[in-house]
């Protein structure tokens, strides 16, 4: 069971005995073997707060992530794993075969950070200016390493293997896809995924779990409204791009409002938009930057036809040309049924109840979904927020989390090691 000392450094048991899987949820439902007592002692709880806190003082980008990966590649092969670098530039994997037969079963942390300025004053704050960890990935770093010590010291009672995976660049740049496109699927013979998001919305320590779309898909637009520019005061000399481009930002939404049913949700934001220098001014074009998110492939897949209709409709009313051009980034993070239900339960069996419930729907994106469109996956999230001071938005420049979440973090993550390679359905 879980237990939390005066001092807040939380220890985790695992009883030593038989516990029912579930009830009759699906077909797949058995019961979990014993788990060896397992600790999370203050040592290491001290050393997790430590490295996630070195993370912090020096974040890197995505595919920039020298540092870490070898902070990681080090310490894995200190506790000695056998370690794979390079993956995807600079993703590392480490692999604990048991001598028990097994699922291969992958336990994910995302290692880049975030081109924010950071804005808090805490002694961990970044030393590399305009660059931070402003979403919790130097926390799952530190989490799974954690882990990999408590796995690495019992390995004699792992079953089938377990593939520690550092994945650089889930910040926008698909680095969990990069690593799909270099084998590491098939290369490792991966056959669960599990992963981990820290977060401020929900109270430290506490584990959420969501069946099937969990995480919305994100795409992006990049448009370019092509008029006459001219003389501000003489407007009936140009075909002003700036009244264009501000029709068509109304009328996108109108999608959503119009066009979408209205239990599906979706969103069409314009984040960015730019056009002219000076005052009196009508310039001859106008950039606009947007993002596309939903939680339906259907809704996702009818969106670059729709968005287009709207933007040729108000430049062909205004008698502007456009160019247009829809990426399609991550596709939506969805939890096998089963993996969740199994995931859940284990956390419920570990942590109690009290400490477990369903999570919502995020509108936010995760490549973690390369990952589970593969295998049968899940991804959960634990509540990191101790305070005020945890409770800031991520990617905000004013983002910490309350590092007692992370032993919790620890703990499943090991528990998945010993656990699933022999019990996942």
């Amino acid at each position: 069971m879980w237990r939390t000392s005066s001092h807040g450094n939380p220890t985790t048991r695992f009883r030593e005995k038989e516990v029912p899987y579930g009830v009759s949820r699906t077909p797949k439902a058995k019961p979990l073997s014993m788990i060896a007592t397992i600790e999370v002692p203050a040592k290491l709880v001290d050393a997790v707060v430590s490295t996630r806190r070195d993370l912090h003082m020096h974040p890197e980008l995505g595919f920039q992530e020298q540092r870490t990966a070898g902070i990681v590649a080090d310490r894995l092969r200190s506790l000695g794993l056998d370690v794979h670098t390079g993956i995807a530039r600079t993703g590392v994997v480490g692999v604990l075969r048991g001598n028990k037969a097994g699922l291969t079963i992958m336990l994910r942390a995302d290692m880049d950070a975030l081109p924010i300025l950071e804005e808090n004053t805490q002694p961990y704050r970044s030393r590399n200016d305009g660059v931070m960890h402003a979403c919790g990935h130097d926390g799952h770093v530190a989490i799974l390493l954690g882990a990999a010590e408590l796995i690495a010291a019992r390995r004699e009672a792992l079953a089938g293997t377990v593939c520690l995976v550092f994945q650089p660049a889930e910040e926008g740049q698909g680095g969990a896809e990069a690593m799909v496109e270099e084998g590491l699927i098939d290369r490792f013979g991966i056959e669960r995924a599990y992963g981990l998001h820290l977060s401020s919305k929900y109270k430290t320590g506490t584990l959420g779990f969501r069946s099937g779309p969990f995480y919305a898909s994100s795409d992006s637009i990049e448009i370019e409204v092509l008029g006459r520019g001219g003389h501000g005061a003489a407007p009936h000399d140009t075909i002003d791009p700036i009244l264009t481009a501000a029709g068509f930002v109304t009328s996108l939404q109108q999608i959503v409002s119009r066009n979408i049913d209205p239990l599906e949700p979706a969103v069409v934001t314009i984040g960015s938009i730019h056009g002219g220098t000076i005052h009196n001014v009508i310039p001859r074009n106008v950039r606009m930057l947007g993002t596309v998110r939903a939680f339906s492939e259907d809704v996702r897949d009818a969106m670059p036809g729709r968005i287009e209709r709207v933007l040729k409709a108000s430049c062909d009313a205004a008698g502007a040309a456009y160019e247009f051009e829809y990426l399609r980034r991550y596709p939506v993070t969805a939890n096998d049924p089963d993996q969740a239900f199994y995931a859940e339960t284990l956390a419920r069996r570990t942590f109690g109840d009290e400490r477990v419930f369903t999570a919502d729907k995020l509108m936010g994106a995760e490549d973690f979904s390369f990952f589970a469109q593969r295998v049968p996956a899940c991804f959960y999230t634990l509540g990191a927020r101790g305070g005020s001071h945890t409770a800031h938005p991520h990617h905000s420049s004013t983002f910490d989390i309350d590092e007692a979440s992370l032993p919790a973090g620890v703990a499943m993550m090991t528990a998945l090691a010993f656990d699933a390679p022999a019990h996942a359905p």
